[in-house]
């Protein structure tokens, strides 16, 4: 059987946009419920997964690093900000404005992906021309 890496990088990158479409969910979630009495935020946790799949030894390169990521195992968890802080007397920790720049620092994330993944399919249609 033939094996090529040649998607390693759109395997990464796509599950790096699922998990910001995912945020992009949960931040609407939350900004639904800014007025919520109690609610605590959520919020993705997928960046420290995909460093931890990664490594960190500065002498490989990125390329054997993507390789070598197992894409079934990088998965975003929502995790819930239980953390007492909280400026309000109903115990929300929803603070709209954090939440609206946070969305949209997650929207330019996405679209930076979505980019990333169209140069790459454009550069394997460009070899296989």
């Amino acid at each position: 059987m033939f094996n090529s890496n040649a998607f390693d990088y759109i395997n990464v990158m796509d599950k790096a946009a699922d998990a910001s479409w995912i945020r992009n969910e949960v931040i609407a979630n939350n900004i639904a419920n800014v007025d919520t009495p109690g609610y605590k935020r959520e919020d993705i946790a997928f960046e420290d997964e995909l460093e931890r799949a990664l490594g960190n030894s500065k002498y490989t390169s990125m390329d054997s690093k993507v390789a070598n990521v197992q894409t079934a195992n990088l998965k975003p968890r929502i995790v819930k900000d239980y953390s007492n802080y909280s400026y309000r007397i109903d115990a929300n920790n929803v603070d709209i404005d954090t939440e609206n720049v946070t969305l949209a620092a997650n929207q330019l994330k996405y679209q930076g992906l979505m980019n990333c993944v169209t140069s790459e399919f454009s550069n394997l249609n460009s070899v296989m021309k």
